[in-house]
Parts: structure tokens; sequence; C-alpha cells
């Protein structure tokens, strides 16, 4: 029966695992997108990425992200380590992965999908911010986490 049981954790577990996730995934697609542009002044194209990631990260991913936050801070401890995204969130993750799928699929990865990758990349990293901010605060100057 133990193997059935659901992989609680508590809500620092939680906390940390929200923005590292996003940190990681984010670091993996801009290595990703930097790797598909040209070298030399191609390379140059990944400022475009950081602009629009950063505009994506302040109007859109910060409000996920906040969204996210304030769901786990009022988790129990022992909630599963699934939920820490929303299923929604989970729906909408296995929809990106599809379509970068079927985008890779159609196209030789060039500038345009390095540029995207590396968009949606660095929102991640720069809204992850917020996750650990708040891990940070809750888990170890307040120790309440």
């Amino acid at each position: 029966m133990a193997l059935l049981a659901k992989p609680g954790v508590s809500r620092s577990v939680h906390l940390f695992a929200a923005p590292f996730l996003w940190t990681v995934i984010g670091g993996v697609l801009m290595a990703r997108g930097f790797g598909w542009l040209a070298p030399g002044w191609g390379r140059l194209l990944f400022l475009v990425a950081g602009l629009l990631g950063t505009l994506k990260s302040l109007f859109i991913l910060d409000k996920v992200a906040r969204r996210s936050l304030d769901r786990i801070v009022h988790f129990r401890d022992n909630t599963c380590l699934g939920a820490v995204y929303s299923w929604k969130t989970w729906v909408l993750v296995l929809l990106m992965m599809t379509a970068g799928l079927v985008l890779r699929s159609l196209t030789q990865p060039g500038p345009c999908i390095g540029i995207l990758y590396g968009a949606v990349g660095w929102s991640l990293c720069l809204s992850s911010r917020l996750g650990w901010r708040e891990w940070y605060y809750r888990a170890y100057r307040h120790g309440i986490a």
C-alpha cells in the first residue's frame, strides 16, 4: 500500500519546486534557442529574445507566478508534489511541449525558433524570481514554510 501513497511534501518544498522548475526549463530553452542562432552577428538576435521575454515576463508570467505562489502558500503540509501547479497549468505545459515538437518537425530550427525559445526561456527565468523571493522569505527569514 505504501507504493500507492501520494508524494506529499511540505510547503517549503513546493515553494522551492515552483521556481526551480521554471529556472531549469527556462535555462534549457534559452540554451537551445541560442544554439539555433547563427554564430557571430546572428547571436545578437538573442537580445531581441531577451526583450520579448522580458515583456512576456512582466505582463503575463508574473501574474501566473503570483497566482501559483498564492495557491502554494495556502497548502497544508503533505500536499501532493504535483499540486505545485494547477491542473490547468499542467495542461498548458503539455500543449506548449506539443507545440514545440510540432514547430520543430515542420521546419528546420533557425533564427525564428531560436528567438522564440530564447524569449520563452528568459521569461520563465525572469518570472521565477518571484518564486525564489517567496521561498527565501518564508523558508529562511520566517521559517514558516
